[in-house]
Formats: structure tokens, sequence, C-alpha cells
């Protein structure tokens, strides 16, 4: 079961430095840890539409009259209404959104971990170790595992055929 601790500790070994036991410790790791690791995650999932981190809601109105965006939502992908503040405008009844959601740690796949761990060394790089040897390094291996980590989640499931479409069924 991958945690939030499991992810700085993992950044911290690529900086060569020890990891955490945990986020509340009184370390320079561990303040930076508790301190970046939410924005991070929710930085990376919200970037790119993650196949494990998309969900498609069915909304109905509430008691106000309002579509309200669920709080795990960190980006609407798609929605046939218009976006204002925590809440949808339509005029149908009920709404359909696809979205990219909040995802705990345990559900990242390990692409998409490594890259958050490697992010997270990026972010703790300069304040632990001044490097800038270093955190050219960890840049460029972020960027290279970032397209990666896109490659793989793109390739991840098999795309439908298209089918029904008449150019297509003239040539066979």
């Amino acid at each position: 079961m991958l945690t939030k601790i499991d992810l700085c500790s993992m950044a911290l070994l690529k900086l060569g430095e020890n990891p955490i036991q945990s986020l509340s410790d009184d370390t320079a790791a561990a303040k930076l840890g508790r301190t970046l690791v939410d924005f991070v995650i929710d930085t990376l999932l919200a970037m790119h539409p993650w196949r494990f981190a998309c969900r498609t809601y069915n909304l109905s109105r509430n008691e106000n009259g309002e579509f309200i965006v669920p709080s795990d939502v960190l980006r609407i992908l798609k929605t046939n209404g218009k976006l204002m503040e925590n809440k949808i405008v339509s005029n149908t009844d009920s709404l359909t959104i696809t979205a990219i959601v909040r995802t705990s740690p345990n559900d990242f796949p390990s692409y998409f971990a490594s890259l958050v761990a490697t992010k997270l060394a990026v972010e703790f790089c300069m304040p632990l170790t001044s490097d800038q040897t270093v955190f050219r390094t960890l840049v460029a291996l972020y960027e290279n595992e970032l397209q990666t980590a896109k490659f793989i989640d793109s390739t991840t499931s098999i795309n439908a055929g298209i089918e029904n479409f008449s150019l297509i069924d003239s040539r066979f």
C-alpha cells in the first residue's frame, strides 16, 4: 500500500537523503513533505487526463436547483453545461460530467508514483541540498518521466475501432 510518506521517502532517496518515517516529524524533509505532497499530487493529476484518475458522474440538481461539482474533482474534462465556481449551469434536469478526480496514492500505477516521487525530489532539491547540478539533472529526469508516463497512460487500453463510418466501410 503506497502512501504519501512512501512518495516523499522515494523523493528523498533520489536526492541521496534519508527517508522519513512520518510527515509530522520535525525535520526539514518532513516539513517539505507535508507542505508540498498534496499540492504536487493534485497538480500532476490535473495536468493530464490520466485514465486511472478519470471518473464519470451523473449529477442531479440540488435543493437550490444547482449542479454542484463533487469535492474530489480536480478538473472537468467534459460537460454539457457551463462551469461557474463549483457549480455547473445547464438547462437540463440531469447532467453527466467526465472529470479528473483526487486519487489515493494507493491507487497510483507505478509510472505515476515514480513521476510524483521525481517531481517531489525536484521540489525538495534546492531547500535540502542547494545543488544546482542535481536540480538540473532531476528536472531533466522529471521531464522524461512525464513524457513516458503520458505515453504509457495513453496506450494502456485498446482503443475501440471506428464503426459504422462510410469512408472506412467503402474500402472493404
